[in-house]
């Protein structure tokens, strides 16, 4: 039985509503118990069935944020697509808080799916994965085990298992960091076991140190102001239980990225720090249905709401193609 979730009535997102579209909260269930909310966007006055789209990230952000502005876009171009907060996240049930899993998270693009295909106006034949950020790799990682999926958009990506075990740009890739951060991880744990709650790691910083790199700024002009605060926002407000990375150190979310049989099109900035992520994940891909698009002059927060620069008529495209 669904977990009973207490959702937002008011339009609380931080893009306008779209008059082109039907909007309505909707829930779904994923195999591990965990009730999920999701926001469904479907285009006016639509008839037989649709293609659709599931839509999650950035990792630590929410569904009112760059998914939902992504499912809006795309229910504006004719899909019906949700925008879903993952487990223990937003508005999505699961507890302890604050949690992320490669494999709970990557299941929480399968439980999409599941509800998705069977609804009574989407087609089980033509869905299709948006991953944004964090959920890049996971929507990949889900591409990879799950048929049903027949496209998958990678957009502004990260790889949050390779940066977790050997750092930004693979500074930190050696037996003893990684042994260091395990060891820092585990301790952590018996404080939290002791103390009875989990310690938060803290989202993005609320005074900038004048130092602070380059890809820090860009996190805090979008999560820390008006442009993309939420209330619910992981990154906006405290951020992840310290200990989420320690799976992420265990367990590579490409492992099988170049057995994924459907099409893929991965999206990135070409100032963004983080896109060496999706070059190496393109070069592992096989087949002549994957694509590598960059954005010129775009950083990586720029994929998350400029809509000049998200190639929203590329996306559509690529999904007429793959679920027509």
């Amino acid at each position: 039985m669904e977990e009973k979730l207490i959702l937002a009535e008011e339009w609380d997102k931080t893009f306008p509503k779209s008059d082109e579209v039907n909007h309505k909260k909707v829930t779904f269930h994923n195999r591990y118990g965990i009730t999920l909310a999701a926001d469904l966007y479907e285009p006016k006055d639509t008839k037989g069935s649709l293609a659709a789209i599931a839509v999650s990230g950035p990792f630590g952000a929410v569904k009112e944020q760059a998914s939902g502005l992504y499912a809006q876009e795309m229910a504006k171009r004719g899909f019906l697509a949700i925008a879903f907060d993952p487990s223990y996240t937003g508005e999505s049930g699961g507890t302890p808080r604050y949690v992320a899993s490669p494999d709970i998270n990557t299941e929480d693009f399968q439980a999409a799916v599941d509800f998705l295909s069977v609804q009574e106006n989407v087609d089980p034949g033509k869905i299709g994965i948006i991953g944004i950020c964090g959920w890049g790799g996971m929507a990949l990682n889900a591409a990879a085990i799950d048929t049903r999926i027949k496209a998958t958009v990678a957009s502004t990506m990260y790889d949050m298992t390779r940066v977790n075990a050997k750092g930004y740009f693979d500074g930190e890739d050696s037996e003893e960091a990684r042994y260091e951060k395990r060891k820092s991880l585990n301790a952590q744990r018996i404080v939290d076991y002791k103390n009875g709650s989990y310690a938060l790691a803290g989202g993005v910083a609320d005074v900038l140190p004048e130092d602070a790199p380059f890809f820090v700024k860009d996190y805090y002009d979008y999560y820390k102001t008006d442009r993309g605060y939420h209330k619910r926002s992981l990154n906006s407000n405290g951020g992840w239980n310290v200990t989420s990375s320690l799976s992420f150190l265990n367990m590579p979310v490409l492992q099988y990225a170049d057995e994924i049989r459907s099409a893929a099109l991965l999206i990135h900035g070409e100032k963004a720090h983080s896109c060496y992520f999706s070059k190496d994940a393109y070069s592992m891909l096989k087949g002549d249905n994957k694509e590598l698009m960059i954005i010129p002059d775009a950083v990586h927060t720029d994929l998350y709401d400029q809509t000049d620069m998200i190639p929203f008529d590329k996306m559509t495209t690529f999904f007429e193609k793959y679920l027509g």
